[in-house]
């Protein structure tokens, strides 16, 4: 038995260092397709809410407060880096960065409160983006 056990640690010590020094060192180089924290463009973002319908965490969450506007709430706590809001994005607005250390003290910070100005269609009255952002000041009787 105990010539098993030497056996073992010959085997052990030969195999050298296997883990990173991470926390003390650099950070380990990251994959080309690393998935980490969600990230939205506003300026590329509709607010089509096909990101909202197809996460299953629910990290994504949409409210209409006025027909005008719509409200987007991020809780980055829930999320479970599927990526699947990435890949419905037609517009391309939401991308996983390269960022994963977000720990944090208070829950707050991992909340994001957006708002996207929707402009109405005068023939069906269905909400859409204006384009450009200066066709979203030139609109009249549209902002509060």
């Amino acid at each position: 038995m105990i010539l098993s056990k030497l056996r073992e640690l010959k085997i052990a010590l030969q195999a050298g260092v296997v883990t990173l020094d991470y926390p003390l060192g650099p950070a380990p180089p990251l994959p080309a397709r690393f998935r980490g924290r969600v990230e939205l463009d506003l300026d590329r973002c509709i607010g089509c809410g096909g990101c909202a319908h197809v996460c299953p965490a629910r990290l994504i969450i949409l409210h209409d407060p006025e027909p005008r506007w719509r409200r987007l709430e991020i809780f980055r706590e829930r999320c479970t880096y599927c990526a699947r809001c990435e890949e419905v994005c037609q517009e391309k607005a939401i991308r996983m960065t390269h960022e994963f250390e977000l720990a944090t003290n208070g829950k707050a910070d991992l909340t994001d409160h957006l708002e996207i100005f929707m402009g109405t269609c005068s023939r069906c009255g269905r909400c859409f983006q204006p384009e450009q952002p200066l066709d979203r000041i030139t609109t009249t009787g549209l902002r509060p």
